[in-house]
């Protein structure tokens, strides 16, 4: 998995790259299409944790071999609600 991290359109202080890929390397990470958008202006949710255990959520843009984050944050208590939920039913 290849980031680009030039110019990121969003503060990296609060959670620096190296936590944001984590999220996205977690075995358990949700990917979500948001409805409404076409293929060409896609973009995608990331739920995931750190090797911290540090719940992350990210916006990202990919074309399948690079990944633009656009923002990122620690989950909201509903997103670990829905990330735990979601895992429970696939029996992990």
């Amino acid at each position: 998995m290849e980031f680009d991290w030039l110019d990121a359109p969003f503060n990296l202080k609060p959670i620096p790259p190296r936590e944001i890929e984590e999220s996205f390397e977690d075995p358990f990470s949700i990917r979500l299409m948001p409805e409404g958008r076409s293929d060409a202006d896609a973009r995608y949710f990331n739920l995931g944790r750190t090797v911290a255990e540090r719940a992350v959520f990210s916006v990202f843009w990919t074309d399948g071999k690079r990944y633009r984050v656009l923002a990122a944050r620690e989950m909201v208590p509903e997103e670990v609600a829905f990330y735990q939920r979601k895992n429970s039913e696939a029996g992990v």
